[in-house]
């Protein structure tokens, strides 16, 4: 199943547009896509590439819980979403260290400055773990994935629990079409420090299995494709473990797939590399609402993967 989110790879690498972007970095583009993956035949972490299946389970446990302060993935040693509240920071007229201006770019071509940045953002960690009022300021993200999914606002000032939702429709209702979870939110997009890439959900029960459909408007493949395929095959898990399903297909939607062009050399060589078998993933089994599942409860065994590829994050 793997082969699917190479072919991603060498067809972006193939016919993808040259398009420009808010970053400023550039990228090779294709819209319109389509990937699935049999969850019966493995848990669908690469293993072209390492892929830190920690940083996955803290990242979704953190949306589940309906979070949107980046303190919680900082004690779970999570550092994936430092740089958009970073971002806000040293925007913001309480900062007054070195100038940050565009962070992302300069830190990949400028070592003198990649270090200042480094320290610069260290602190920042450092004291959204250890100053609350600091941390309510500039930890939180705005109305991002976790308040979108469990809280989200209606015009009458009530919230909607969607996973909730959805959940209890999946055990009551299983043939309905209308098992959907949307993170795209008009009103909160202004507000939100990264507006919703993985933007909706769907839910599918046939046969005794859960199937999930996601639709992401916009897709880094090289970085963030491979957490949001092992990251949704985890969320279909959790739900069919709480509904007492199996797992069917995770069906993986693209608008707008695109390689970074300073990924490209990256991507390269994990097309040059050889695939290899899929983990298995063993949930807690004493555990009986998703909500309930901590760290420890979530393991993967027999993962044997290539080593990591670094590559710079576009922020």
């Amino acid at each position: 199943m793997e082969e699917n989110y190479l072919k991603l790879c060498q067809k972006i690498l193939d016919e993808g547009v040259e398009k420009s972007d808010r970053t400023g970095t550039g990228t090779k583009s294709i819209f319109g896509y389509q990937m699935r993956f049999d969850l019966q035949k493995g848990f669908p972490l690469l293993t072209t590439k390492k892929v830190p299946f920690g940083l996955i389970k803290s990242e979704l446990l953190w949306f589940l819980k309906g979070d949107t302060n980046i303190r919680f993935l900082l004690q779970h040693n999570n550092h994936i979403w430092d740089e958009w509240a970073f971002e806000r920071y040293v925007k913001s007229p309480d900062y007054s260290g070195p100038d940050m201006t565009d962070f992302g770019l300069r830190a990949v071509e400028d070592k003198e400055f990649r270090e200042i940045y480094r320290q610069e953002k260290d602190k920042f960690c450092q004291k959204i773990l250890e100053d609350d009022e600091f941390s309510a300021s500039y930890g939180d993200l705005g109305n991002v994935y976790g308040s979108q999914w469990r809280h989200w606002q209606t015009k009458n000032g009530e919230t909607i629990d969607q996973i909730q939702d959805v959940v209890d429709m999946i055990k009551h209702s299983p043939d309905s079409r209308r098992l959907i979870v949307s993170a795209w939110n008009p009103e909160d997009v202004p507000t939100m420090a990264l507006p919703p890439c993985h933007t909706l959900f769907q839910f599918y029960v046939a046969d005794g299995k859960l199937s999930c459909q996601l639709y992401q408007r916009s897709a880094d493949v090289f970085l963030g494709v491979p957490f949001n395929i092992a990251s949704y095959a985890l969320l279909t898990h959790l739900i069919a473990h709480e509904a007492q399903l199996e797992v069917g297909e995770f069906v993986h939607t693209f608008g707008d797939a695109h390689i970074y062009n300073n990924h490209v050399a990256q991507v390269q060589e994990q097309l040059s590399r050889d695939i290899r078998s899929f983990p298995e993933l063993k949930l807690n089994q004493e555990k009986t609402s998703l909500f309930d599942f901590e760290m420890e409860d979530i393991k993967i065994e027999n993962y044997q993967p290539h080593p990591a590829i670094k590559a710079p994050i576009a922020v």
